[in-house]
C-alpha cells in the first residue's frame, strides 16, 4: 500500500515532519494570541503582523500536514487548492458586491 500512496502522489510525513509542523503552528498561535492580547503594537501593525501570522499559519499547515508541495506528483492537488480558492473568491466577492449594491439602492 506504500507503494501505491506514493504513485498517485500522496505523500507520507515523518513523526520529525509532523512535530516540527506542530511546533510551529503552537508558535504562530501562540504569537497571534500574544499580539491581540497584549495590544503591544498599534493597531493597524497588530492587525498587519496578524494577517501574516494567518498566512504563515496556511503555508504550515499545506507543507507540513497536508503534504504540498511543488513537486511534479502534487502539481494536479496544488492546481485544485488554487480553483478552489478562486471560486471561494467569486462566491464570497460577488456576495459582498451584491450586498453593497443593495444597500446603495436602499
Amino acid at each position: 500500500m506504500h507503494q501505491a500512496q506514493q504513485q498517485n502522489g500522496a505523500g507520507v510525513g515523518s513523526v520529525r515532519s509532523y512535530g516540527a509542523g506542530f511546533a510551529l503552528s503552537i508558535l504562530l498561535t501562540a504569537v497571534s494570541f500574544g499580539l491581540a492580547m497584549t495590544g503591544a503594537l498599534p493597531k493597524g501593525a497588530t492587525i498587519v503582523c496578524l494577517f501574516t501570522a494567518a498566512i504563515a499559519q496556511m503555508l504550515v499547515q499545506l507543507r507540513y500536514f497536508l503534504h504540498l508541495d511543488r513537486s511534479s506528483a502534487m502539481y494536479w492537488n496544488v492546481m485544485s487548492l488554487l480553483f478552489t480558492f478562486f471560486i471561494i473568491f467569486l462566491f464570497v466577492g460577488g456576495s459582498i458586491w451584491i450586498m453593497y449594491g443593495l444597500h446603495y439602492r436602499m
